[in-house]
């Protein structure tokens, strides 16, 4: 195993701002390969053993460990998806008719499952031949060329082609055929995107603070460290097959804000900044992850590594959990269950012997992020921390948004701002860069009147739904329109004095992330009051963010999607104050 090691410039606390040009020193070095030995923690030594191999550049799984392994690992040890990519695959795949594709199981195969490591999800059931792309796009930053060219994209799939801005602060295209998906990476390319690497056994999208580098009370600038993560995982967008054979999906996050803007405790792996011994750097959470059978909060992993080792750090835990976890049951794979298995000191140890010098500084007690911090809005119009200019927070009701749409975010961007939108994981817009004197003019572009408001309805602000039945296969009901249309009945019945965030989640898999919301919605089927077999929702309530965060419970199973307005009201009065609108008036 290769060591890693980066250089990091030191942060100047408590308010750490690089430019949005700059980018850390890195120092990257080859290094003797390790030797792991069993860890003292009572694990038995033969559950250590990797349970991957490398063979010809692509690890596979050991002959030994295949028995009950799930079908998405067998379809991985059948032909390792990457070489789709890395050995031009996809330019062969392209040529093929669907009707040629289906009749044989390899290039079915592809298209269903393995093309999901170049960020293309087949959606056979509701658009037979057409996919979702998902992008990389580390801390939600993307450009105005890089906005038109999506829009270019989607415009030309007519009523199938629309893009959503998603929960882990990226975009996602709709309406992709495969004969155009050669000349779409090469057109990603040009605009210094990339799509590898974001579906199923993969890194997902690193999240970061959405203010970074603009926020006055920041603790520090997550983009560089989340760009740095995007970089490694994809080898520069080039495709790293070290990280293409995980057990399942993994989900990676810096802090920057003491608003926890990252949702750190649902990450897999978490970076808390803290210093140590007057030393910048960061705590580490890992494990936090949601599934249909269980959902888990991420846990310390009483480890703090410099700012220059936030690579190595992702490197060990990354091969750990690539080596050790489990292939067997897709609903007990992801790696809280490895964490569980060798306990968390058991974990750490297999993280430590993964470290460049096989070191690991313990936890530090001099976390940044205050306890007691009210977590802010960034809708509407916000000062920078640089003088005379600012940003706006703009609502994208349940983050869908049209070519047209797309075109004039771009534009303004260019307009008003420096070219530049960030995307957030409640599935908004942020235009940073603002010059005060541009502020006026900008409220009364008709996008911000008439589309994406930058002070939305209390309601609206914390709405945030999933794909849903309208293109995903595995959704029970419908999820966008649905809780647009809820929303505004309940809105027209009780008025709050504080937003109150509302999530939609089509199915189990909980994209719509249910269990961090304040109330949630999970689809399911329910019955009438005929008994009749209808669409409905597992009702959550209780969720939290910030560094107070707990996961919701279940608050009332199987409510038909039509009886949902007034159990809504009823969650509202009583446990939010809302105020029903015919006593607002009277008391008026």
């Amino acid at each position: 195993m290769s060591s890693l090691s980066v250089r990091f410039l030191t942060p100047q606390l408590p308010h750490t701002v690089p430019s949005s040009s700059a980018r850390p020193r890195t120092r990257l070095f080859a290094g003797p390969p390790t030797v792991a030995q069993p860890a003292e923690t009572g694990v038995d030594a033969g559950r250590l053993e990797p349970r991957v191999e490398k063979k010809d550049g692509y690890y596979v799984l050991k002959e030994k460990f295949r028995q009950g392994i799930n079908p998405q690992e067998k379809v991985k040890i059948e032909k390792e998806p990457m070489k789709l990519f890395m050995e031009n695959g996809i330019e062969e795949l392209a040529k093929l008719s669907m009707e040629e594709i289906d009749k044989e199981k390899s290039t079915k195969d592809d298209i269903d499952v393995r093309l999901k490591w170049l960020g293309l999800f087949h959606r056979r059931k509701h658009q037979y031949g057409r996919f979702m792309m998902r992008l990389k796009l580390p801390n939600g930053v993307t450009t105005s060329a890089q906005t038109r060219y999506l829009a270019s994209v989607i415009r030309k799939y007519g009523k199938d082609g629309c893009a959503d801005v998603t929960t882990r602060q990226n975009w996602q295209i709709r309406g992709v055929v495969l004969p155009d998906v050669p000349e779409i990476l090469r057109g990603l390319a040009e605009v210094d995107l990339t799509s590898l690497q974001s579906g199923m056994d993969n890194v997902r999208n690193p999240v970061g603070n959405p203010l970074a580098g603009i926020d006055p009370d920041e603790i520090v600038d997550t983009r560089p460290y989340t760009n740095l993560l995007s970089q490694f995982i994809t080898a520069n967008s080039r495709g790293n097959p070290e990280f293409t054979n995980l057990p399942r999906k993994w989900n990676v996050c810096v802090v920057g804000s003491h608003d926890l803007y990252e949702h750190p405790h649902i990450n897999d792996l978490a970076y808390m900044p803290a210093m140590k011994d007057g030393r910048f750097g960061f705590n580490l959470l890992v494990g936090g992850f949601f599934s249909p059978k269980r959902c888990a909060e991420a846990v310390p992993l009483d480890a703090w590594v410099s700012a220059d080792d936030v690579l190595p750090a992702c490197k060990a835990v990354l091969e750990a959990y690539r080596d050790l976890g489990t292939r067997g049951n897709r609903q007990k794979t992801r790696m809280m269950w490895l964490i569980d298995e060798l306990g968390i000191e058991g974990f750490r140890s297999e993280v430590v012997k993964r470290m460049p010098r096989q070191e690991l500084e313990r936890e530090s007690s001099e976390d940044l992020v205050q306890k007691q911090w009210e977590r802010r809005d960034y809708f509407g119009v916000h000062p920078q921390k640089q003088e005379g200019l600012s940003y706006a927070g703009l609502h994208i009701p349940v983050g869908r948004v049209q070519a047209d749409d797309m075109d004039e975010l771009a534009r303004l961007a260019d307009i008003y701002g420096t070219g530049e939108l960030r995307l957030t994981v409640e599935q908004n817009i942020i235009i940073p860069n603002i010059e005060d004197s541009k502020i006026e003019a900008l409220l009364k572009e008709p996008l911000l009147k008439d589309r994406f408001s930058p002070e939305p309805p209390l309601l609206m602000q914390g709405l945030v739904a999933c794909t849903g039945k309208e293109f995903c296969g595995q959704a029970i009901i419908e999820t966008k329109a649905r809780a647009m249309k809820v929303t505004e009945e309940v809105q027209r019945l009780v008025s709050v004095s504080k937003p109150v965030r509302m999530h939609w989640t089509g199915c189990p898999n909980t994209c719509g992330q249910v269990q961090v919301a304040d109330i949630g919605f999970m689809g399911c089927m329910a019955r009438d009051e005929n008994g009749k077999i209808c669409e409905g929702a597992d009702v959550y309530v209780g969720g939290r963010v910030g560094s107070d965060s707990h996961l919701g419970e279940i608050y009332k199973k199987s409510v038909p999607c039509k009886d949902l307005v007034p159990l809504v009201v009823d969650i509202l009065v009583k446990q939010f104050g809302a105020v029903p609108r015919e006593r607002e008036e009277m008391d008026d």
